[in-house]
């Protein structure tokens, strides 16, 4: 069972031979990446103003639950596919590839900070080209936060838009530290999604808001894994894809920013319940 389970994960031929190609690779161009997130931002303020205008306030909501509890299931299910296959890679590329860089990184420092040179091929780009795709889907989630609460919030669109372009980006630019990134934010969407699944079939809440509680553990870890790389790239001779990691880094604290801005604001207009709604 175990090396049923390895070979699907980390040694399928489709796995080891993949490499991140404009012409081979469906969602790999610039073209795509900004039309696809200009059309997710158009649709979503079109139905948000839609719904404003046209639906008074105090109406029920869309009848979605059994839509949005079976996206969640799929959602935490994709994630937690997703977290195993890129922890057997990196496991697998760490193995075959240590003879290179082990006299100069750990298998830690491997996770944060790859060798210069890196190209954008093999199991690990191939869990970070799937993890790029799951986003599509992990952005129909908006919609039903507009249906059910017509609420439609900037850090909710800017989050999204940003996870897609980063995921993106670590593709394009072989970038460091998206096993990690990859590793946490899959656990993290995991947890959090299996929970709403479990909430959204009727079963009883927790009683902290545990989404709310995950999503600032993901961005603490974000936050201190930054450091880490940024300590490697001058401390080891550098890390690969440093120019898409100062972007990434910078769109990462203005994410964080967002949030607490729109924590604070939350708190204040609305009890926890209702802001782990829209998050």
């Amino acid at each position: 069972m175990t090396t049923a389970v390895t070979y699907y994960l980390s040694q399928h031929p489709s796995i080891v031979t993949f490499r991140w190609s404009h012409t081979q690779s469906w969602g790999s161009t610039w073209s795509f990446l900004v039309i696809s997130i200009a059309v997710y931002l158009a649709l979503s303020s079109l139905l948000h103003l839609i719904l404003s205008l046209f639906v008074k306030r105090g109406s029920r909501p869309a009848p979605l639950a059994p839509v949005q509890a079976l996206h969640s299931l799929i959602m935490s299910i994709i994630s937690a596919v997703i977290f195993a296959g890129i922890l057997f890679s990196a496991a697998a590329e760490i193995n075959e590839t240590r003879w290179f860089w082990r006299r100069s990184k750990t298998p830690f420092q491997w996770l944060l900070c790859f060798p210069l040179g890196t190209r954008p091929s093999g199991r690990v780009f191939f869990w970070s080209y799937i993890f790029y795709l799951s986003r599509f889907l992990h952005m129909l989630r908006t919609f039903f936060v507009i249906f059910q609460n017509r609420k439609l919030t900037v850090f909710h669109l800017f989050n999204n838009s940003v996870l897609t372009i980063m995921s993106f980006l670590w593709l394009e630019f072989s970038q460091s530290f998206q096993v990690l990134a990859i590793l946490f934010t899959t656990l993290v969407y995991s947890a959090a999604y299996g929970y709403r699944f479990w909430t959204e079939i009727g079963l009883p809440r927790a009683c902290f808001p545990f989404v709310l509680n995950c999503q600032i553990v993901l961005l603490s870890c974000n936050v201190v894994c930054h450091v880490g790389v940024l300590m490697l790239h001058v401390m080891k001779g550098g890390c690969n894809g440093i120019g898409a990691w100062v972007l990434n880094s910078v769109l990462n604290g203005i994410s964080l920013l967002l949030f607490l801005k729109f924590h604070v604001q939350s708190r204040k207009q609305a009890p926890v319940k209702e802001i782990v709604k829209v998050l």
